[in-house]
């Protein structure tokens, strides 16, 4: 007890301090700021937080003082401090929605185009906000910006309440493998509703409004072929049913519920403004007849509402207050508020935010559940797919998700994004922690004697990260058998002097290659090489030599790996609405090398996020087993190639 009253008052004292030095960082002048700026990046070094292990008032009123000056923030920016860097945008990323910026007087507040003072009315009400995926495929990029800020304005931003809710009124798509596969994809995002509901609860509530509105005159059954439909809402033509009797609509209503044969030949329409600029008031489609037995209501329900008109309904009654949506949703909000006001429901406010989409992708559950049933990807959770479960498998961490969407703010502005800052954004975050490895591709590696090694083989121990101790040692074995990635044995001539990393310098005395010995004055780099004699050289400088190479020593268990890079899954940057998905898919998006890995990878587990030196950052998708290799999938650093 004593200890830790100790701590706690050393920890106090130190929040203190850097809270009274946290005022250095509000001068407006650079060359003032630089040195207390590079004393907070050197304390960060191995630091996650600035005292102890959890937030603290020192990491808030540093980030605040940087964040609300101009200068310090625009410095930032650059990422030439790397601790500092790190630091500012994980609590960024993490805390700033319980941080409220400091603002001199006269002047707003710093904004790095992500405001999300986006002036929602009526909060002072309290806010309750809801997300209603559809079970009919697993969540992707866009759905997560929509999940992340209906969690963020509920429960950061307003201490309000969120709901999740599933708009399964499809049978035919939906599956309860999505709706488990969509609550854990939430889980995994971090976003914990207060209450998870249905649609389907609400079947006969619906029912009964539908069957009101019929008879109110609101709405009407129709059996318009499909294709006319179309034409005649484009050409603000009436059906010829919009003005039958309201006892034929609800017989034709109750044929539908019951799922006959006739049944199946109507739908039922609401009654808005067919001469309406807006399409979406030109009488949408409410209700209709699908015999086909749910996968929560079995057989009940032989008729479903659709999204247009469930959603006001269902929201109204569940006491949402504010209905967050994508822009795409802008034409569909007079509807909406159309269904609120003729069916005398709660008022709710609609607000909508840009989605997301990115360059070489498509968010189009259609198109992608096409591709998982016709096997051009491994399942929904391919590490090509721009599902959640896809990006994760790919390597992307959830902090580095959680920050990338946040940044993008509630705007209306629609823009395509650029992957490469997407996964920019994850390097930031496993840079520090990755644990380094050594891989040596199989395919013709070469054999090398290291001349001037111990004669026994020697291991030592070498942390796994060379700027950051804490994540661990590893061991490096070294003797006189090593082997070498064949394009770095091309590029040697000899009598050239390299450096083995993590060993030291050594100089190339014998190059073999596949036909005969050669004694090169110019490396023939066409040629297989087969065989390598090297020098130790400790001596030398290792800042000297231009070639720093990975290398095994064969004096180990070496582990078998199967190293996956992948790219776009379509070539175009953006699908027009004529394209056929067919013709656009790329062709080859999996790219397979098989390589050896050095003995401490044997204890890597699924999901370990590593860097193979000068091979790039890898995720571990299938740890080492009897008979099979280690599987590593090749994480994307945003780096233009």
């Amino acid at each position: 007890v004593t200890n830790d009253i100790t701590a706690m008052a050393d920890n106090s004292s130190h929040i203190k301090e850097w809270e009274t030095r946290a005022d250095a960082f509000n001068s407006p002048n650079l060359k003032q700021l630089e040195a207390p700026m590079a004393e907070l990046d050197a304390h960060l070094t191995l630091r996650t937080y600035i005292v102890g292990y959890t937030l603290t008032d020192a990491d808030t009123t540093a980030w605040k003082a940087l964040r609300s000056n101009r200068v310090a923030f625009a410095f930032l920016r650059q990422n030439l401090m790397v601790n500092l860097s790190r630091w500012f945008n994980f609590i960024e990323a993490t805390a700033q929605p319980t941080i409220e910026l400091v603002t001199r007087p006269g002047k707003e507040a710093v904004s790095d185009g992500a405001s999300y003072e986006i002036g929602l009315p009526d909060t002072e009400q309290g806010v309750v906000t809801r997300f209603p995926p559809e079970p009919s495929g697993y969540l992707h990029i866009g759905h997560a910006k929509a999940a992340l800020l209906n969690d963020y304005f509920a429960h950061k931003r307003y201490n309000g309440k969120m709901i999740v809710r599933f708009d399964d009124t499809n049978p035919t798509k939906e599956k309860q493998e999505y709706q488990d596969a969509i609550l854990k994809d939430c889980e995994l995002l971090g976003i914990k509703p207060d209450r998870v509901t249905y649609t389907s609860d609400y079947f006969e509530d619906l029912y009964k409004r539908a069957v009101q509105m019929i008879t109110d005159g609101h709405a009407y059954a129709d059996d318009t072929p499909q294709e006319q439909l179309q034409e005649e809402r484009r050409n603000r033509i009436e059906s010829k049913h919009r003005n039958d009797a309201v006892a034929d609509s609800l017989a034709h209503f109750e044929e539908m519920k019951a799922g006959t044969a006739e049944g199946t030949r109507w739908f039922i329409r609401a009654k808005l403004d067919m001469s309406s600029d807006n399409g979406a008031l030109r009488d949408p489609v409410i209700y209709r007849c699908n015999p086909q037995a749910h996968h929560r209501t079995g057989t009940t329900w032989k008729i479903y509402p659709t999204y247009d008109f469930a959603c006001p309904v269902v929201d109204s009654v569940e006491g949402i207050t504010h209905a967050l949506r994508t822009t795409e949703y802008n034409d569909r909000d007079a509807q909406y508020q159309w269904f609120i006001k003729t069916l005398n429901l709660r008022p709710v406010h609609n607000w909508n935010f840009s989605r997301m989409n990115f360059i070489k992708t498509f968010l189009s559950k259609r198109k992608l559940t096409k591709v998982v049933d016709e096997g051009k990807v491994w399942g929904w959770d391919d590490p090509r797919m721009p599902t959640v479960r896809g990006i994760i498998r790919r390597g992307m961490t959830i902090p580095a998700l959680q920050e990338f969407i946040i940044k993008q703010g509630p705007s209306k502005n629609i823009n395509l994004q650029d992957w490469a800052l997407f996964w920019a954004t994850n390097k930031k975050h496993i840079d520090p922690i990755a644990a380094r490895y050594t891989a040596v591709v199989s395919k013709d590696k070469v054999v090398c004697t290291v001349v001037g090694a111990p004669e026994a083989p020697r291991t030592e121990e070498k942390d796994l990260h060379a700027k950051n101790p804490d994540v661990g040692k590893k061991k490096v074995v070294s003797s006189k058998n090593i082997i070498l990635d064949q394009e770095d044995a091309q590029s040697f001539a000899v009598d050239e002097e390299i450096t083995l990393m993590n060993w030291g310098n050594a100089i190339v005395r014998k190059k073999t290659h596949s036909l005969k010995p050669l004694n090169l004055v110019k490396a023939e780099e066409d040629k297989t090489v087969t065989g390598l004699e090297l020098e130790l050289h400790l001596q030398g400088d290792v800042r000297k030599t231009s070639k720093k190479v990975t290398w095994l020593s064969t004096d180990q268990e070496l582990v078998p790996l199967t190293m996956y890079d992948f790219d776009y899954l379509i070539a175009k940057d953006k699908l027009e609405e004529d394209d056929k998905l067919e013709d656009v898919l790329t062709k080859d998006t999996e790219f397979k090398t098989e390589a050896l890995a050095d003995c401490n990878v044997a204890n890597l587990k699924e999901g370990d996020i590593v860097q193979f030196d000068r091979k790039g950052y890898f995720r571990i998708d299938r740890p080492l087993r009897h008979g099979e290799s280690v599987v590593a999938f090749q994480i994307p650093t945003g780096k233009k190639t």
